[in-house]
């Protein structure tokens, strides 16, 4: 399984940059994606950046991958800041699988 971690970029060098967060720096390749500005969030996997993210889509995703370390190590309280994009709000399916809800008309023989 790859996971994406987005991280902030701190220094600009062309097509790769120095990018962190709070706890690590790494230089990214930024090919994908191409040069952004220090200051910038991007989504990264294995060493590249994939995606461009608002510093709120990159807060979301940095609260479920804390809650996911906690889950994984057993020292998970629920917390419901960790999931605030999903607090309040109704699971919704896919829309491939949203007619599997609507019984199929049936004749009584």
């Amino acid at each position: 399984m790859c996971t994406g971690i987005p991280l902030q970029v701190i220094q600009n060098d062309g097509l790769r940059a120095l990018c962190g967060d709070s706890q690590d720096e790494q230089w990214v390749d930024m090919q994908l994606v191409g040069p952004q500005e220090e200051g910038t969030w991007v989504l990264v996997f294995l060493g590249a950046a994939r995606e461009v993210v608002s510093a709120n889509r990159a807060k979301n995703i940095a609260d479920a991958l804390k809650a996911l370390t906690q889950v994984m190590n057993g020292t998970l309280e629920y917390d419901q800041s960790l999931f605030a994009d999903l607090n309040d709000r109704e699971p919704e399916l896919p829309e491939h699988l949203k007619s599997q809800l609507n019984p199929v008309n049936s004749t009584t023989r």
